[in-house]
């Protein structure tokens, strides 16, 4: 059993993809008997939000869960969170790792002197540099990276590199980036997402003899580079076909810019869900009839995604039509589980999607074979992946 401090400046509980993959992380490791305490900051809703309720979560004593009282004010939040956590990482008893995907907690935890505090495995998501870098060409309103700051932040990327006594990334591209660039280290392991498989009674391969399927569904962000444009491009080549969107937040400039592009080029067939809680995904994936992953082509897409909805779409026991890039070719075959087509290229998605939809046999089949191969990506394969770093890490047999 290993005693884990993790540290995470989000609210919580929080709608977006890194609340999911932070709760499910933590609670998957709790499961496997391992004590877990949570540092996050306050839900934004009033009254707060119970965390395990939220994401449909049986509540556990292994899984402890710390809000720190925060400022208001963005900058000084920031600030006392992270004084916060340096103070619950210092000189903590009864602390086996500290587990944290904040970079900037990370480093400065790594400049104190060893002894003052347990060893600290630290979760990529990707290269900073590269991801502020590409930020404005594929998020809404992302500020343009500075010199300065990219040099901050490839500073702080080479010391935790280094430095960190365990180090996981959520692609094998990035690890190979991370090593190219800095050179190999020990206690290295890439751990991709995961899903929480469903119950046999709640899906089954489902059965469209006699009946045509026209619906195609998107869980997620609607940011730029998730590839709305594209599914939405594709579904104008296919007037027969509805589309189905979940996700986005009210009032956020993505949703209003994909709503508007929805009724220029399919107008009348695309269901906005909006912002659901976690549990309810999986039943609104179960009403499409094939779930896409659109991303156009960017550094982050081909070597820093591993996106929840990917393992979602393969729990849904739905077929997965998606981009052609080296990130979801780790864990998609093409014509095997998935049909992969150019990224960024409506009228390939297009293709793929009509490709599917009049073959019911090659439907089936995918979806088959993706719902068989999502066992091994499950929240509880990826505890059990960090739990073997993570022990290695903490000197421990776990």
């Amino acid at each position: 059993m290993l005693r884990i401090r993790y540290f995470a400046d989000i609210r919580f509980p929080l709608e977006r993809a890194n609340g999911v993959q932070t709760m499910e992380t933590c609670h998957a490791l709790a499961r496997r008997g391992h004590q877990v305490h949570l540092v996050v900051r306050p839900d934004s809703a009033v009254p707060q939000r119970d965390p395990f309720e939220y994401y449909g979560l049986p509540p556990t004593s292994a899984l402890s869960i710390e809000r720190v009282a925060v400022p208001a004010w963005p900058a000084a939040r920031r600030a006392v969170y992270v004084a916060h956590s340096l103070g619950r990482a210092v000189g903590a008893r009864h602390v086996d790792v500290l587990l944290t995907r904040d970079l900037t907690v990370a480093a400065l935890l790594l400049r104190l002197p060893r002894a003052w505090r347990a060893p600290l495995v630290y979760e990529s998501h990707g290269f900073a540099p590269a991801v502020s870098e590409e930020l404005p060409q594929l998020l809404s309103g992302a500020a343009a990276l500075s010199d300065t700051k990219r040099r901050r932040l490839e500073a702080r990327e080479r010391l935790v590199w280094r430095r960190a006594e365990g180090y996981v990334t959520i692609t094998a591209a990035l690890a190979r980036e991370l090593d190219t660039r800095f050179g190999p280290r020990p206690r290295l392991a890439v751990v991709p997402d995961g899903a929480r498989l469903p119950t046999v009674e709640s899906v089954g391969l489902r059965d469209d003899s006699g009946r045509p399927a026209r619906v195609v569904g998107y869980a997620g962000h609607l940011y730029p580079w998730k590839g709305l444009d594209v599914l939405l491009g594709a579904l104008q080549r296919l007037p027969d076909v509805r589309g189905l969107i979940v996700g986005g937040l009210a009032g956020e400039p993505d949703l209003a810019r994909v709503r508007a592009l929805a009724n220029e080029l399919a107008p009348g067939r695309v269901t906005f869900a909006g912002q659901v809680d976690p549990p309810r995904v999986p039943a609104l994936l179960r009403d499409a009839d094939v779930l896409v992953l659109p991303n156009p082509p960017s550094r982050m897409s081909a070597a820093y995604t591993s996106p929840l909805k990917l393992f979602e779409y393969m729990a849904a026991g739905r077929p997965i039509v998606g981009s052609d890039l080296p990130s979801l070719r780790e864990v998609l075959r093409p014509d095997e589980n998935a049909v992969l087509v150019e990224a960024g290229d409506p009228g390939a998605l297009a293709a793929g999607i009509a490709r599917v939809l009049g073959d019911p046999g090659l439907a089936a089949r995918l979806a088959a074979r993706a719902r068989e191969d999502v066992i091994e990506w499950t929240w509880d394969k990826r505890a059990e992946r960090l739990e073997t770093l993570l022990a290695g890490t903490a000197g421990r047999q776990g």
